[in-house]
């Protein structure tokens, strides 16, 4: 078997332990190529996995379009939690529509409103949820296991893609004619909000555009942050 058919078969079997083992779980999609790639998987096998997103109210155009593209090709709704309207319009009133530029503390609280505690309310009631983090997406995801230990959400975690390249990921994609975000065609191979992200140049790290006036190891958003850390979480045996 080809790297490539291995890695989907063992991204398969972590997905059907996960249906068998963890109901209910969902899976948290940013709508970025990884993600559709579980997407993909997910929806193919039918499996009893929910699929939901965060609409945080500044996203590119060209990511919102990729609900209407899953629509098409399988038919399927992804579930948007949005911010509480209370909370943004507090923040932008205090601080200014755009004051995540000004430090890393008024980043994590818009983060943290608009991402954080939507998914907060995602998460609520299901046994595990699945991201699409992968080891060699940044530096702060260098440790990244599999199946994880989350405390912060009393659940199980697991990242069935963790040790996948993103050239796994892309060949995946086109043999699979599986819909992505048209971004990523456009230099930006990680995308997030529209005024958070940027298209980078050749040679940089593929989380070089994201909250690109920071320091490296400070660019998380919060989704896998615990009191401002990167969760460093226990990893449990398969």
């Amino acid at each position: 078997m080809s790297d490539l058919a291995n890695r989907v078969a063992d991204t398969q079997a972590i997905l059907a332990r996960i249906a068998a083992e963890y109901t209910p779980a969902v899976f948290a999609s940013s709508l970025a190529a990884e993600d559709m790639v579980l997407t993909d998987l997910i929806l193919r096998a039918r499996l009893p996995i929910g699929i939901f997103s965060l609409e945080t109210g500044r996203l590119h155009a060209e990511t919102l379009a990729v609900l209407d593209a899953v629509k098409s090709h399988y038919g399927h709704d992804i579930a948007l939690f949005r911010p509480q309207t209370e909370a943004v319009d507090a923040y932008v009133e205090q601080n200014g529509l755009n004051a995540f530029y000004d430090s890393v503390e008024m980043r994590r609280e818009c983060c943290r409103i608009r991402k954080v505690e939507p998914l907060g309310r995602a998460l609520a009631g299901n046994k595990a949820w699945i991201t699409g983090q992968r080891r060699a997406q940044s530096a702060t995801r260098s440790e990244l296991s599999t199946q994880e230990d989350d405390p912060a959400h009393g659940m199980t975690k697991f990242n069935p893609l963790a040790d996948w390249s993103e050239d796994n990921v892309w060949e995946y994609i086109r043999a699979n004619k599986v819909p992505y975000n048209v971004l990523h065609d456009r230099g930006y191979p990680s995308i997030g909000c529209e005024p958070c992200t940027r298209a980078i140049q050749p040679g940089e790290d593929v989380r070089a555009g994201r909250w690109w006036w920071e320091n490296p190891d400070s660019k998380e958003c919060g989704l896998h942050v615990v009191d401002g850390k990167l969760i460093r979480i226990k990893s449990v045996a398969a």
